[in-house]
């Protein structure tokens, strides 16, 4: 049997496959992070005149902040919310494409379609729906009798903004559900069917376990994407507000250190918000991949 092993006879070779990769996680990545950890334990005036070392303390006066602290509460309910919406949505939409016959590839065209959008454009888009004068969704609702207005209602902008997330991640979703949905063998749905089981029952005991290695491998990608891709959307639609109700972490970062200048304090919120996603991506991979069928 032929052995298909690949090996480098040379250190040369292997090492200049490797550099471009290596030189691009440097710049954009460990030369960052190392300066705004460098930047963290440092405090500075707005005109960068003066500098001071200050140890833990801008990480001591964040805890004591009830800004930061309810920056915490609104990105975790926010990040919670929109994988949640965004893979259950996406997992409905895959499971009637796998099911389409007709029209398939429209079908499946048009559900992909929104991940070309900029995080900006879904921002802008969703925020015209939801607009309390010209938008068509808040005069539907108005016609429901709801009041919508997310400029002064915090619980109404944060549902904007999940919406307005979850919708530009639905299609990435969408594509790796349906491979997954594609690759199981017919003939276990169809042993299923013989024994009895129905729809519903064959979705939750063969083809939901089956999807648990792309369902394990969406959670991470879509929490990590709540954490930090979601900044254009926010900066687009609420700027935060109203009253900071939709200020999540990455956006409160940006505010302190691009709006209020207090860089050591953004620093420090960068670095412990690099921390809290290290930590929820190992406690996936420690706890959750257990439960995963391969």
């Amino acid at each position: 049997m032929q052995d298909k092993h690949v090996s480098f006879a040379g250190f040369w070779l292997p090492a200049a496959l490797l550099a471009p990769q290596l030189a691009v996680t440097a710049v954009f990545f460990l030369w960052p992070a190392s300066q705004a950890m460098y930047q963290s334990v440092l405090r500075q005036d707005a005109f960068g005149l003066s500098t001071k070392f200050v140890g833990l303390d801008n990480f001591i006066r964040l805890f004591d902040s009830p800004d930061y602290l309810n920056a915490i509460k609104v990105t975790i309910v926010f990040s919670a919310a929109t994988t949640i919406l965004a893979m259950v949505s996406a997992l409905l939409f895959a499971v009637a494409a796998d099911r389409v016959l007709r029209a398939a590839t429209v079908y499946k065209t048009l559900l992909i379609w929104p991940y070309a959008v900029a995080p900006v454009l879904a921002g802008v888009l969703w925020w015209l729906m939801f607009n309390p004068t010209i938008g068509i969704i808040a005069y539907a609702l108005r016609g429901l009798g709801i009041s919508w207005n997310h400029v002064l209602d915090g619980d109404q902008a944060l549902l904007l903004i999940i919406i307005a997330a979850a919708w530009k991640q639905i299609s990435y979703n969408f594509v790796f559900f349906l491979a997954g949905l594609q690759s199981i063998p017919r003939s276990l749905i169809e042993a299923a069917a013989i024994d009895g089981a129905g729809p519903v029952k064959r979705f939750f005991t063969v083809t939901l376990p089956l999807l648990s290695p792309t369902t394990f491998f969406l959670i991470v990608v879509n929490l990590v994407y709540a954490f930090f891709e979601t900044f254009g959307i926010i900066h687009a639609t609420t700027n935060g507000g109203p009253g900071q109700s939709t200020t999540i972490l990455v956006y409160k970062v940006y505010r302190d250190g691009f709006i209020g200048l207090n860089l050591g304090s953004s620093a420090a919120q960068s670095v412990l918000l690099m921390l809290v996603v290290i930590a929820l991506t190992i406690i996936q991979f420690r706890f959750i991949e257990r439960r995963v069928h391969y």
